[in-house]
């Protein structure tokens, strides 16, 4: 009898052990094995989905998200531009891990642990602090009026994102958001304002200075025309224009003493 109640004891706990054993990948997810503590390096490691047995010594399963990842620094970064004007950055970013390239994911970042943060882990360990040293190296190639022209800060946002996107592409990830929400400070944002206040006030300037060269040479143009004309009106065109015009018989009477074409006889 004694017997027969430790066979069901020793049953009811392998029982429970191959129970608890035992991990399902869950939906949405892609499992990644690592067998024999990963000693044999990335060999150790496989895909695999539905129930998986982890009772064996140096097994552990990673439960990698293929959907599609929101992220964003907690803290704003702090940048220099080339001109040394210190300003923030708060990126946000979404990426989705790509689903051929998971145990290199996982491979790559196992020391980071197995459980449910992991992909905080990864943001926050790996991924982040790649993103600030590009926007760091970044940042130095833009002087500030560049940056906060029109479009500027949206060159500099695509140029990192390229690098951003190159880098997680490299760890088997895939960006497809980026955001860098570039702050600038009160006084830098009043300097830039008022120097461009001063730059629109000198092209208003320079046009209408342009505008009164072109008045004063139409000007001049005009009163040339007007001297050329007058100097052409002579008493020998009078006289022609007389004679163009005179049908051969003579008034009977006329204004002065004579016909301005008409010599007098003496």
């Amino acid at each position: 009898m004694k017997s027969r109640k430790l066979i069901i004891g020793l049953l009811a706990i392998a029982l429970t052990v191959s129970i608890t054993s035992c991990e399902r990948v869950a939906p949405n997810y892609i499992g990644v094995l690592m067998e024999n503590y990963g000693k044999a390096g990335k060999e150790d490691f496989s895909t695999t989905k539905g129930k998986v047995n982890t009772m064996t010594p140096g097994t552990e399963l990673f439960q990698v998200p293929l959907f599609e990842q929101r992220a964003k620094f907690e803290a704003p970064l702090s940048l220099k531009a080339a001109d040394n004007t210190a300003f923030t950055s708060k990126p946000t970013y979404s990426y989705a891990v790509i689903e051929q390239r998971a145990v290199d994911v996982v491979f790559q970042n196992k020391q980071l642990g197995s459980g449910d943060e992991f992909m905080k882990a990864l943001e926050d360990n790996i991924l982040e602090a790649k993103i600030y040293d590009i926007m760091k190296e970044e940042s130095r190639k833009f002087i500030t009026d560049s940056l906060m022209a029109n479009g500027g800060s949206l060159r500099f946002e695509e140029r990192v994102q390229g690098l951003v996107s190159k880098e997680f592409e490299e760890r088997g990830l895939k960006l497809t958001t980026f955001s860098s929400q570039l702050e600038f400070s009160d006084k830098v944002t009043k300097k830039i304002d008022n120097r461009n206040e001063v730059n629109t006030n000198v092209s208003v300037l320079d046009q209408q200075i342009i505008e009164q060269r072109k008045r004063n040479q139409l000007a001049l143009l005009k009163a040339e025309e007007n001297k050329i004309l007058s100097s052409g009106i002579t008493p020998e065109l009078l006289s022609q224009q007389a004679i163009d015009k005179w049908n051969g018989q003579l008034p009977s009477t006329w204004a002065g003493s004579s016909l301005p074409f008409v010599k007098s006889l003496k």
